[in-house]
């Protein structure tokens, strides 16, 4: 792979998951891929002592091959609009938000 050029992709998935998948599970000839809009859900209860079914974890789909990078939602109604995932090829280049 040429390191010397770094290749981009961008997409607006309107809050869906599929299309978010189908994006990273092909897109081999891109280095960093913008996601636009989305879809911020629920993952999993973690166990949590203030509440006996569990606090919720809320975030975005992750992949083996690719980094996600994003701010921190500050609360429920402040995700995140735009997400960027990185090859795991270029993490030599130490990229840092």
């Amino acid at each position: 792979m040429n390191y010397e050029v770094l290749k981009f992709f961008s997409q607006n998935v309107w809050k869906n998951k599929l299309i978010i998948d189908t994006i990273l599970e092909i897109q081999f000839l891109y280095n960093i891929i913008f996601i636009q809009e989305s879809s911020w859900s629920t993952i999993h209860s973690i166990p949590s002592p203030n509440n006996c079914e569990g606090e919720l974890l809320v975030g975005v789909p992750h992949y083996p091959n690719w980094l996600t990078f994003t701010r921190t939602p500050t609360n429920q109604s402040d995700f995140p609009k735009v997400l960027i995932y990185i090859n795991i090829c270029v993490l030599h280049l130490h990229f840092f938000l």
